[in-house]
C-alpha cells in the first residue's frame, strides 16, 4: 500500500520576500525545497542580496534547488520580471506554487499615518499579490496553489499597527474573492495563512516585544510565540495535493490566538 506524503517533487515555487535567513519566507522556501520543490528566492534591494544568496546556498547545500531574483513585486514590472527570471533560471515552463510573503513599511497607528506610509504598506501587502498573480497565472497549471501570508492583526484591531492590520484585512478579502475567480477559471486554490506573533526581524525589537507581551496570553497551543517553521509547515500542508479541496480560507497559524 502506498504511503501518503506531502511530496512536491519538481513543483516550481516562488516565495516573495524570502531573502532573510531568519524570516518566514526563507523558512517556507527551505521547507518546500526539502520536500522536492524548485524554489525562487525573492528580495528587493542590493543590501539584502548577500542574505538572499545565503538562503539559496543553504537550500542547495542541503540537496535542494534554489535561485535568487531581485525584484520589487509591488510594481507590475517587478512582478513580471520575477516570474520571467524564475522560468528562465530554473529552466521550466510553469509555476505551481506562489507564496505572497513580502511585506514592507513600518507598522503604525492611524494618527501617525501619511499618504506615503500608507502606500508603502499597501503596496507590498495588497498591490503585490495582484501584480504577481497577473504575471504568474498564465504559467500556472490546474492544481496550482497560491498562499497569501496574512496576519491575525486583520482580526484583532490592534491600534499600534492599524494600517498594517487594515492592509492584511484587504488581503483576506482578496483571498476569498480570488479563490472563486481562479478556482472556476484555472483550477487554482487560494488561501491565507495568518501567523500570530513570530520571532523574526520583521519589526523593531521594542515594538515586537510589546506585541508579544500583549498576544502571548492569547495563545492556546502553548505559552510561547510562534516559530517560522510553525508557519512553513502550515504552508506545506496547503500546497500539497492533500489540500486540493481547501480554498478561500483564512488559516490561523497562531497557536490559537484567533480562529
Amino acid at each position: 500500500m502506498a504511503t501518503d506524503t506531502l511530496d512536491l517533487q519538481s513543483k516550481v515555487a516562488i516565495i516573495t520576500g524570502s531573502g532573510k535567513e531568519t524570516g518566514i519566507g526563507a523558512t517556507i522556501a527551505s521547507t518546500l525545497a526539502r520536500n522536492g520543490s524548485l524554489v525562487a528566492i525573492n528580495h528587493i534591494s542590493e543590501a539584502s542580496a548577500p542574505r538572499a544568496a545565503a538562503v539559496a546556498q543553504a537550500i542547495c547545500q542541503a540537496g535542494g534547488k534554489a535561485i535568487v531574483v531581485q525584484a520589487d513585486v509591488s510594481t507590475a514590472e517587478g512582478a513580471q520580471y520575477l516570474v520571467s527570471q524564475t522560468l528562465e533560471k530554473l529552466q521550466v515552463d510553469h509555476i505551481d506554487i506562489l507564496v505572497n510573503n513580502a511585506a514592507g513599511g513600518a507598522p503604525h497607528g492611524v494618527l501617525q499615518a501619511t499618504r506615503d506610509s500608507i502606500d508603502e504598506i499597501f503596496s507590498t501587502i495588497v498591490y503585490a499579490p495582484i501584480f504577481i498573480l497577473q504575471a504568474a497565472i498564465p504559467h500556472m497549471p490546474r492544481g496550482g496553489r497560491i498562499i497569501n501570508i496574512g496576519s491575525v492583526a486583520s482580526k484583532l484591531g490592534m491600534a499600534p499597527i492599524a494600517i498594517y492590520g487594515a492592509a492584511k484585512a484587504a488581503q483576506d478579502a482578496l483571498t476569498y474573492s480570488m479563490a472563486m475567480e481562479l478556482g472556476r477559471s484555472h483550477g487554482v486554490t487560494v488561501n491565507t495563512v495568518a501567523p500570530g506573533p513570530v520571532s523574526t526581524e520583521a519589526l523593531p525589537k521594542e515594538q515586537a516585544e510589546a506585541i508579544d507581551r500583549a498576544m502571548l496570553p492569547m495563545t492556546r497551543a502553548e505559552e510561547r510565540v510562534g516559530t517560522t517553521q510553525d508557519i512553513a509547515d502550515a504552508v506545506l500542508l496547503l500546497v500539497s495535493e492533500k489540500s486540493r479541496w481547501v480554498t478561500g480560507q483564512f488559516i490561523s497559524a497562531s497557536g490559537g490566538v484567533v480562529g
